[in-house]
């Protein structure tokens, strides 16, 4: 079995990593920590967990998380990178479900996120943890920087045409929708039930620390830097991301052909029959990304719909498949639960 420990186990992304471990067959969670709520219990925070983890949240101890095969930090951004050095060196492995390592530029990231960064050694280390881009890399990896959410939904809609140079890359448009789970657990006024049941709104219009992220991916994908629009909206649901995805491009491109070709062999990517309209739902609670192509009375521009769920495509469930590649399981294991319908 592998020894796994969890920092930051309150918040949706560390429950929902537990919901997701509580089923893989080669995982122990040997700690959870929370400082909040050290000496807890699991269950009298999460009821849903009652009868899977009979253990109790802790304060954060290197000492004891160094005994893990693997660590997850499911922790504010800025959190741990001031943790990971110490843990490489002895020999835990680490994958970051925050923004500490995402993104290589560390102006940008200084820029976005508004702090210095306390090891900036590692982020050249750090491998970019989506699956469909490095795959081989993330296998030789000791510390992965898990994607963001919409970075996820946006860069997988996108790839095959930037990899393609089917694209325009000066005018992409990512026009993105995620459930108020996306915001976190803390307590906010702006996500209570009476602000947000019943409406749907843009926000970070200006900018969004997703965007250079977003940006970092496809200018990687495709040898260049690209321009790119992103917006996004809060919708009054608790899970799921609809990425819309508008781009130009020339010539008589069979893009459907091209999208089926390139997610051939990729397990959590399903792209739908021309034709096809995703919903959020066809996906909550798993590991997948669907996908549908369109363009619009045959014309040049290209409509690409991309569905995740946040929490675990867009979070817990592709850390766990970044776990899997890492330590040489099989890909899928702890994944391959069905979505929840209705």
């Amino acid at each position: 079995m592998v020894k796994v420990g969890i920092v930051g186990g309150t918040g949706y992304t560390g429950v929902e990593l537990l919901r997701l471990l509580a089923g893989h067959p080669e995982v122990d969670v040997a700690v959870i920590t929370s400082r909040a709520e050290a000496g807890r219990p699991v269950s009298d925070i999460y009821p849903n967990l009652r009868g899977h983890f009979d253990i109790s949240f802790t304060d954060p101890d290197l000492k004891q998380l160094k005994n893990c095969d693997l660590v997850f930090f499911a922790t504010p951004n800025g959190t741990a990178m001031r943790m990971v050095p110490e843990l490489l060196e002895g020999d835990c492995k680490v994958i970051d479900l925050a923004a500490d390592f995402r993104i290589k530029d560390l102006a940008v990231w200084s820029q976005w996120y508004g702090m210095e960064h306390a090891c900036p050694e590692m982020v050249a280390e750090a491998v970019y943890g989506l699956p469909e881009v490095n795959r081989s890399a993330i296998k030789q990896a000791r510390l992965v920087a898990n994607p963001g959410c919409y970075p996820t939904a946006a860069t997988l809609g996108f790839l095959p045409i930037v990899e393609a140079g089917s694209a325009n890359l000066k005018g992409l448009i990512a026009d993105c929708k995620s459930g108020v789970s996306g915001a976190g657990r803390g307590a906010s006024v702006g996500m209570l039930m009476g602000e947000v049941g019943e409406s749907f709104k843009a926000y970070g219009v200006p900018g969004h620390r997703h965007m250079p992220e977003i940006k970092q991916n496809l200018s990687v994908a495709a040898g260049q830097e690209v321009d790119l629009t992103f917006v996004a909206h809060l919708l009054p649901m608790i899970r799921g991301i609809h990425a819309t995805l508008y781009a130009t491009v020339a010539g008589d491109v069979d893009l459907q052909s091209l999208y089926e070709q390139r997610y051939a062999n990729e397990p959590f990517v399903d792209v739908l029959p021309l034709g096809s309209h995703p919903e959020t739902r066809s996906v909550r609670g798993v590991n997948h990304c669907r996908i549908a192509i369109h363009r619009p009375q045959g014309g040049d521009t290209v409509v690409i719909l991309s569905v995740i769920d946040n929490l675990v495509k867009g979070a817990a469930g592709q850390a766990i498949q970044n776990m899997n590649i890492m330590l040489g399981l099989e890909e899928s294991l702890g994944l391959r639960s069905v979505a929840l319908l209705p």
